[in-house]
């Protein structure tokens, strides 16, 4: 029902070759790898592409005609960025997804995935991937990344026109503080 994922990279590259960035790009940090996977996936690599309790959670929400209150795995999300991204939202879409994640974490090793996720991502202003935002943000590049500075691009991927520093300061700031905060909540500062 899915494709198979042996071509991510492939697509991964020119996802990125569309937007001007490089694929692969320099390796992922560790201060913006565990900030991206304490504010988006704090089970990233423990999980099998999917969580198990954010897919229970999501469920009940939906039965009982709550908020889906999030739940989309690293897995996930690259899964949409790569294979789904022009889909409609929807049951089927989801489903899709879910099995091209659960493919991604039998594939790809976490290093992999993350590589992959942080270059084609979109972090706002324009910049898509890690080493462009790292540059455009701050003029340096991402190994250099303080911890701030580190969760202000991990929380980006969650709304990077809405709270793109450039344009929206404050907002910028409550999703680095929110970042920061589940670092600490982590156990990670």
């Amino acid at each position: 029902l899915t494709p198979s994922v042996s071509n991510a990279p492939q697509l991964a590259s020119d996802m990125a070759r569309d937007h001007h960035s490089a694929y692969p790009g320099p390796p992922v940090p560790y201060r913006f790898a565990t900030a991206l996977e304490a504010t988006e996936d704090h089970r990233f690599g423990s999980e099998p592409g999917v969580d198990p309790f954010a897919v229970l959670r999501v469920a009940r929400n939906w039965l009982t005609g709550g908020p889906d209150g999030g739940g989309a795995t690293l897995y996930q999300q690259l899964a949409k960025m790569l294979y789904t991204h022009g889909s409609s939202a929807g049951i089927t879409t989801e489903a899709k997804q879910i099995g091209l994640a659960i493919k991604l974490s039998m594939t790809y090793t976490p290093a992999q995935v993350l590589q992959m996720y942080a270059d084609v991502a979109y972090y706002g202003n324009n910049d898509y991937g890690l080493a462009a935002a790292s540059c455009g943000y701050f003029g340096i590049t991402p190994d250099k990344l303080s911890w701030p500075k580190a969760a202000l691009l991990a929380g980006l991927v969650q709304g990077p026109s809405i709270d793109d520093p450039l344009t929206h300061p404050r907002r910028a700031r409550a999703r680095e503080e929110h970042v920061i905060g589940r670092l600490v909540a982590t156990g990670t500062l």
